[in-house]
């Protein structure tokens, strides 16, 4: 390779001179437009690497109008964000599905009221092509916002307005949260438990949460009140919720956990109370996080979901450009280990 020892980059001119070609004829093989033989694609890019040219990237975007910068808009869970192996799953899906079209991520964070004008009109101004949302809450101002940006958005979750509709005009890519709820919630009817309680997600904050206490529900319609209790998705959430229900109905004999994390911290309760799981209580999660259910004491039995492959259906769904048509809805299944 030709060795450059001025400090002056190669332009567009250089590259044309040197491959005998038009300035626009290098433009469409630097933008990968078809209207150009192998052969000058081969010598066009053959002399790029010669010089070592690097286009311009704003003049590039005046051509082509992409940025080549996807927005990734979170609304981190109470500041737990990097803390959940689920949101770190779910982010590197979308990552690698991004380098696969050469673009990158801008994680943009809503935790403050102002944040979302803020947002919006960052995602309005021309410096993203796409944008992904994740952990929305139902009646999330963001979720109206999206819809006069002229750019395609692809949700995490199904998103809904306060009221319980799901909002119009975009994909979204979810999991089967209310049938993966029946698949353990049967299971441990199966084993011959009798009492089943359940700690569910934030169901008045999530969606997914909602869903899941819907599952348990299905299966238990007559489940009295005392056997629900409600965290936040943390290890202490899920401790301090079982130690609630033990308080209420010491003699449950099976807990559905909404999360491999709360399930986690229920655990640690059941254990510090003296109770044997799965003897004396059987114990299923939600999500098959493998770094958390697999080490565990006992090995949990959860619900699989796979995490990274909905980040990366989100991604992609974003560069086809589809509409809520194409929304996706990944299946679920029950992975059974030790604790019931």
């Amino acid at each position: 390779m030709t060795q450059r020892t001025n400090a002056r980059r190669p332009t567009l001119e250089d590259v044309a001179r040197r491959a005998g070609v038009s300035r626009s004829t290098v433009s469409r093989v630097v933008n990968g437009e078809a209207r150009v033989s192998a052969e000058v694609i081969a010598r066009v890019r053959g002399v790029i690497a010669d010089l070592g040219y690097v286009p311009n990237q704003a003049a590039r975007q005046l051509v082509t109008r992409r940025t080549d910068a996807v927005a990734v808009v979170a609304t981190p869970p109470e500041g737990r964000l990097f803390l959940d192996p689920f949101f770190d799953l779910l982010l590197r899906g979308v990552r690698r599905e991004l380098a696969e079209h050469g673009a990158q991520a801008v994680l943009l964070f809503v935790e403050e009221p102002d944040d979302h004008a803020r947002v919006a009109a960052y995602l309005a101004g021309g410096h993203v092509d796409g944008a992904v949302l994740f952990s929305l809450r139902p009646g999330d101002r963001l979720h109206t916002m999206m819809d006069p940006l002229d750019i395609p958005a692809v949700f995490g979750g199904r998103p809904l307005l306060r009221e319980g509709a799901t909002v119009p005009g975009h994909a979204y890519v979810d999991g089967d949260n209310r049938g993966g709820a029946r698949l353990a919630v049967r299971h441990l009817a199966g084993l011959g438990r009798r009492r089943i309680a359940t700690v569910a997600g934030p169901y008045d904050q999530e969606t997914s949460a909602a869903d899941r206490l819907a599952g348990y529900r299905d299966v238990l319609p007559d489940a009295p009140p005392d056997l629900v209790q409600k965290a936040d998705y943390s290890r202490e959430g899920g401790a301090g919720a079982m130690a609630a229900l033990l308080d209420r109905r010491p003699d449950l004999d099976a807990v559905f956990v909404a999360s491999d994390f709360m399930a986690s911290g229920a655990l640690q309760t059941l254990r510090e109370r003296g109770r044997r799981v799965p003897e004396d209580v059987a114990v299923v999660g939600f999500d098959d996080l493998t770094s958390i259910a697999e080490t565990t004491d006992p090995p949990l039995t959860t619900v699989h979901q796979d995490v990274l492959e909905m980040g990366r259906l989100m991604a992609r769904l974003l560069f086809e450009h589809t509409g809520p048509e194409a929304s996706v809805v990944v299946p679920t299944r029950l992975v059974r280990r030790r604790s019931a």
